[in-house]
């Protein structure tokens, strides 16, 4: 299965804010989306990616003094991306030895998407289902 089928089932709406959005309103967007990471978009393109964790991590370090922060500040900037074209068991390995759980979908260097790991292991499940119920028609039909 490729990442463009994926798209295809949850669409391709990306929760964006841009590297002057404060922490607090970052919060805010995160909880109105119902989501755990959003791409922070500049005048050249993507700037990073910020996510709940980054949140929680450099609340430990800062404070509440955080919250009027930028999130340019705490953003992750070097963002792993994938293409329509990549399989999701190739997108899998890369969210499991990165330790990331979402990856901005780009097309022509431009954001098309987002896959979160939720969407991968939803994926995952959907496909083991499948198998299994394959398997029981094979068994049943003797």
């Amino acid at each position: 299965m490729r990442i463009s089928d994926l798209l295809r089932s949850k669409g391709t709406a990306v929760a964006t804010v841009e590297p002057q959005t404060t922490v607090k309103a970052l919060l805010s967007g995160l909880a109105e989306h119902n989501v755990g990471a959003m791409v922070v978009v500049g005048p050249d393109g993507i700037a990073g990616i910020v996510s709940e964790r980054d949140v929680v991590r450099r609340l430990n370090d800062h404070g509440t003094d955080l919250l009027d922060k930028p999130v340019s500040e705490i953003m992750t900037k070097m963002v792993a991306s994938c293409v329509p074209e990549d399989s999701v068991d190739d997108l899998s390995r890369l969210m499991t030895e990165r330790r990331i759980r979402h990856v901005p979908v780009l097309v022509d260097g431009k954001l098309a998407g987002i896959i979160s790991i939720g969407d991968v292991v939803k994926n995952r499940m959907q496909e083991l289902e499948k198998s299994q119920e394959q398997l029981e028609a094979y068994i049943s039909q003797g």
